[in-house]
């Protein structure tokens, strides 16, 4: 009883805590001089595009058919040649038996398109993937070769892992893009993506490291005395034993992933900071837009936590 009402105080005190702060933050955000217009950032994710239609040829409207809101436009060419084109009433611009000339324009049609935060948000997201599974690869390959006997392996691995560490990332994506991108001729895509996997790999290298030297030798040992090899061994026996401990690092190093993929706008990669930067060039929008963004950060790298952390609760069920 006693213990109930002690965690009913801290949750009470933690309310506390979190009211104070929005009050704090809402009296700021009051005494700064700026007009919010948050009606602006619906259309940035999907807004209605407006496509027009043009006849193909010189000729004359045949026949015009109205339906529920849309006019069926039968053109005739001066060669015999029907065409029919879908547009929508309100925007029609012809009328029955007017003749026409190339490229006139007969209406307009719309239709829902994603907005440049939904594009950048897909770029953002199949870009981070992508680099996270290639990091995965790389930090597997160099984390088994960190505890190799082989020293040239070991050697290799930890100059790698050094080096990579040791270095800002924006310089490693312009090493990436602007010198072994011009020397293979890669594309943007291709030299971010890379230059992210490369990046995270170095240090889920050491994650895998660290995981593998947790379990005990005796369980290679056993796996050794029955028999198996030891690809095998690792296989079957170390590896999935060391997923379970390397399973939070590995996700905080991907959610890491995803919020560094940001540093890819600055070569010219529309991601979702960069289409963010260009709404705000031309809107002037810049505390919206920026909330917006990182909402939508913390709502990819939220999914992406809660997925783990329901991994690490269905792996737990066969300790």
């Amino acid at each position: 009883m006693v213990s109930t009402q002690r965690l009913w105080l801290w949750k009470l005190l933690l309310a506390v805590i979190l009211i104070g702060m929005a009050a704090g933050t809402w009296g700021a955000v009051n005494r700064i001089d700026y007009t919010w217009r948050w009606n602006r950032v619906p259309q940035y994710f999907f807004y209605q595009a407006e496509e027009s239609h043009q006849i193909p040829f010189d000729g004359q409207v045949s026949r015009i058919i109205n339906a529920e809101g849309t006019s069926t436009v039968t053109l005739t060419s001066e060669s015999g040649e029907v065409v029919q084109v879908a547009v929508g009433t309100d925007t029609l611009r012809v009328s029955e038996g007017e003749d026409l000339f190339e490229d006139d324009t007969i209406g307009f049609t719309t239709e829902w398109s994603l907005g440049p935060l939904m594009t950048g948000l897909w770029t953002t997201l199949w870009l981070s993937a992508g680099a996270s599974v290639l990091a995965l690869i790389i930090g597997l390959l160099t984390g088994l070769a960190r505890i190799s006997k082989n020293y040239t392996l070991r050697g290799m691995a930890a100059i790698y892992v050094e080096f990579i560490r040791g270095t800002p990332l924006l310089v490693q994506i312009f090493i990436a893009y602007f010198f072994i991108g011009t020397v293979f001729d890669l594309s943007r895509n291709v030299a971010g993506m890379g230059a992210l996997a490369i990046f995270a790999g170095a240090y889920v290298a050491e994650i895998v490291r660290a995981g593998i030297q947790s379990i005990s030798r005796g369980q290679m040992e056993a796996a050794r005395s029955l028999g198996m090899n030891l690809i095998q061994a690792m296989v079957y026996i170390i590896l999935p034993q060391a997923f379970k401990r390397i399973l939070p690092p590995l996700a905080g190093q991907f959610i890491s992933l995803i919020k560094d993929s940001s540093l890819v706008s600055v070569i010219a990669i529309t991601d979702l900071t960069k289409s963010g930067r260009e709404i705000i060039t031309s809107t002037f929008a810049t505390f919206e837009i920026w909330l917006t963004i990182a909402a939508m950060y913390l709502i990819i790298t939220s999914v992406l936590s809660q997925l783990v952390f329901y991994m690490e609760r269905r792996l737990s069920i066969s300790d």
